[in-house]
């Protein structure tokens, strides 16, 4: 059985994200994503700012999202990230946005994100250091 990492967070759709039809825009789904990786990133110490503070950054090179329901201004989303193992030096992490009131998926996706140096921005093909370390303290 393989080993999961997931978080989940909450957050309220603001007012902001709505569009003429009181529904939130379809780009605002994809910072949720973004809002998931934080949340996941602070909870299981692999946050922006490890990653930064290691010389690496992490720009997103593929994402997937699929919209099965609408959400509206004032609904509460529940943002589930998961972390999906790979050998590759990335990171893969899939998602459901839940309406918390119903529990109905409102939105699934993915991303991928791939290591690059933070000073000359070339691409690493093996696991840096640290998330090797990452990797074996959660059993990957």
């Amino acid at each position: 059985m393989q080993k999961t990492l997931i978080n989940a967070t909450e957050i309220s759709v603001k007012f902001s994200e709505v569009d003429s039809l009181g529904i939130v825009w379809h780009g605002h789904y994809v910072r949720y994503f973004e809002d998931g990786r934080e949340a996941f990133g602070k909870a299981y110490g692999i946050d922006y700012l490890t990653v930064y503070n290691n010389q690496y950054v992490t720009p997103i090179v593929s994402i997937d999202c699929k919209y099965k329901q609408v959400l509206r201004y004032g609904d509460r989303v529940i943002i589930e990230t998961e972390y999906i193992p790979s050998e590759a030096a990335r990171l893969n992490f899939n998602y459901r946005l839940l309406n918390a009131a119903t529990g109905e998926v409102v939105v699934t996706g993915s991303t991928v994100q791939v290591f690059l140096q933070r000073d000359n921005f070339m691409l690493q093909l093996t696991n840096p250091v640290f998330f090797e370390e990452w990797k074996k303290k959660y059993g990957f």
